[in-house]
């Protein structure tokens, strides 16, 4: 029966929420509080796709029931019989597509990202290979219609960098991003081999949702505050000044969390953000010991974000990225495409396997217990 599978009462809910939404964004009072502007905005976003589905579900449901109608009608039957099979297809689509926006999201989504790329095994290739990451997440970012800025970095021998802290920011960078979490293996013949042997390297990427201020507290107490001169390539001035900052959690401790910041040439500025890398860095070590308590109770997911998982390799010489997160052919990509910030597609097919497997978990949760069902 059409509208069985729905959750009518979340929708209402839902669009009970995005008026409410609407009129808030409305009240020229609301620009007195950016940050709580933003969070409307964002929120507005994420409702909009779902609620237009269900008001056009709802308008379709109205039409059904004016086709079945006139199939009692012989002069109508023929033309209503057609109306209604293709309106009965129509809400079986709309449906389909709500039960998906229905599902879980992550809440750090909206947020801006803390990227971080350390080169692994593989000595110089590795952090050759990290540069050329960045490279390709920079010109990701930019085609999704977000800002890459470079925080800190330790550059190496050859052009390449053993370390790369970067800020990923606009609309829903975590959710863009989220996927990178894991080790990047790469398999290609190295500029410095002369016997064209190929060589297999690695470069570990973290992923942390940047946290919000007041969402981790640091105590002052805690944190020791350190500036020195900015390093490496930069404007006229960058090595003149004392501007860079190093923030150090408990020093001297197991606890012990470093964080440079050299952006800029704003000491405060960069204070500021070492702080909020530093507190993003907190948030994502809570968050993974949280995970390692509830690991044998969680259901299985794509991309956990451990350290030790290889989920992606560069294979140069066959021109491939092959993705092992995937499965079948759907799991390998064009090398050269990828490179080039052609990552879409990869985050596609993961989001995609995702909400499969949320659906499967749903449907086995649900099962026989009477939760769904038409208003």
């Amino acid at each position: 029966m059409v509208g069985a599978g729905l959750r009518l009462g979340r929708l209402e809910e839902l669009a009970s929420e995005f008026g409410l939404v609407e009129r808030a964004l409305g009240d020229p009072a609301m620009l007195a509080d950016p940050r709580e502007y933003a969070r409307l905005t964002r929120r507005h976003r994420e409702l909009t796709p779902l609620v237009t589905l269900y008001r056009e579900h709802a308008a379709r449901l109205g039409d059904l029931e004016g086709a079945r109608e006139l199939l009692a009608d012989p002069d109508m039957r023929d033309l209503a019989q057609g109306e209604v099979e293709s309106l009965t297809a129509r809400l079986a689509q709309i449906e389909a597509e709500l039960e998906v926006l229905l599902l879980p999201t992550d809440p750090d989504d909206a947020k801006d990202v803390i990227l971080e790329l350390r080169a692994g095994a593989g000595g110089a290739e590795a952090a050759l290979f990290a540069v050329d990451l960045l490279r390709m997440y920079t010109r990701y970012a930019e085609g999704a219609g977000l800002k890459l800025n470079v925080l800190d970095a330790s550059e190496s021998d050859l052009g390449g960098a053993s370390k790369v802290v970067a800020e990923v920011t606009g609309d829903f960078a975590f959710r863009a991003f989220k996927w990178e979490r894991g080790v990047h293996r790469v398999q290609r013949v190295p500029a410095t081999e002369s016997q064209g042997r190929i060589h297999t390297s690695t470069v570990t990427v973290a992923v942390l949702p940047e946290a919000e201020q007041g969402e981790v507290p640091l105590d002052p107490s805690e944190v020791r505050i350190d500036v020195f001169r900015s390093q490496g390539a930069g404007g006229q001035g960058v090595n003149t000044t004392d501007s860079a900052v190093r923030a150090v959690y408990r020093p001297g401790t197991p606890d012990e969390i470093v964080v440079v910041c050299q952006d800029g040439r704003s000491q405060i500025k960069n204070r500021e953000k070492a702080l909020v890398v530093l507190a993003s860095r907190l948030a994502e070590r809570e968050r993974a010991a949280r995970e390692e308590r509830e690991r044998e109770t969680r259901a299985s997911q794509v991309g956990t974000g451990e350290r030790s998982e290889k989920i992606r390799t560069y294979n140069y010489p066959q021109n491939r990225v092959t993705d092992h997160r995937l499965e079948g052919e759907v799991k390998n990509f064009a090398l050269d495409s990828v490179m080039a910030g052609g990552l879409a597609p990869i985050v596609a097919a993961l989001a995609r396997d995702e909400r499969e497997r949320q659906l499967l978990e749903m449907q086995g949760d649900e099962g026989g217990r009477g939760t769904y069902g038409a208003a």
